[in-house]
């Protein structure tokens, strides 16, 4: 009776927004205030970070609009019959490249358990110089041209093949022995927003940006985020389901 009385009392004093749930709300929010003030403080371009009571105008303009939904179906039909025609075979090479890199996630995965991280970039690097120079000296060689690189472009190519290519590959290695196969390509997925991201700061193509962007970079960080909270979750139940069968194997033994 006493354990009844104690769990009914832990049930009723939960409450109704858990912390998690209102820290998330909170970092929410905070992202919001802080587009708000970047789109008002001038620091950045408005085109890359407009206001949000502009992009709600600008999106209750468009749907309020009749054109919007006839130009809308248009799209579809053009988009439908693009898909038949030639999509087909993109969609194909798409999901066969993704269908190889999961392969090749895996098999790191795998071989990076018993082995060297630095040694493995060494095998699979010169493995692929060797494919790629088998396959070049295959090519027709008609109208092929390779221009003998200058002392900046040079060392430029340099930094390119060991500070963003070795170095980076080394260590997405050494990682790999303290994650899944998985969340890595999650992590993977996001080298397009990173790569945007340094286009805007180091080269200003920040005018070449739309709606599709931004829609693409909504959709990968809501599958990284989604994956986190779902791991989150499981590993919170996974020893509380644990935990459950022990205690009470322990409150039958517990003598009256």
């Amino acid at each position: 009776m006493a354990t009844t009385d104690r769990l009914t009392r832990s049930v009723a004093a939960e409450p109704l927004v858990s912390p998690v749930t209102l820290l998330r709300i909170a970092i929410i929010l905070a992202v919001l205030a802080i587009w708000e003030f970047l789109a008002h403080s001038g620091l950045l371009y408005r085109d890359v970070v407009p206001s949000l009571f502009a992009i709600g105008r600008a999106l209750y303009d468009l749907l309020s609009h009749g054109d919007y939904y006839f130009n809308l179906g248009v799209t579809a039909a053009e988009i439908g019959t693009a898909l038949l025609i030639g999509g087909i075979s993109g969609i194909a090479v798409g999901i066969l490249s993704a269908f190889l890199m999961a392969i090749f996630g895996s098999l790191n995965k795998r071989y990076v358990e018993h082995a060297d991280p630095l040694a493995m970039t060494g095998i699979e690097l010169a493995a692929g110089t060797v494919l790629l120079t088998l396959v070049a000296a295959a090519l027709p060689q008609a109208g092929f041209d390779l221009p003998r690189p200058g002392a900046r472009d040079a060392a430029l190519l340099v930094v390119l093949a060991i500070g963003c290519t070795l170095v980076p590959f080394t260590l997405s290695l050494g990682a790999l022995k303290h994650t899944s196969a998985f969340s890595a390509q999650l992590a993977l997925s996001l080298e397009p927003v990173y790569a945007i991201v340094l286009a805007i700061v180091l080269l200003g193509e920040q005018r070449e940006l739309d709606a599709a962007f931004y829609a693409g970079v909504a959709i990968i960080l809501a599958t990284v985020l989604a994956h986190a909270l779902l791991h989150v979750s499981d590993a919170r139940a996974t020893p509380a389901a644990t935990a459950g069968p022990s205690h009470r194997s322990a409150a039958h033994e517990r003598p009256p």
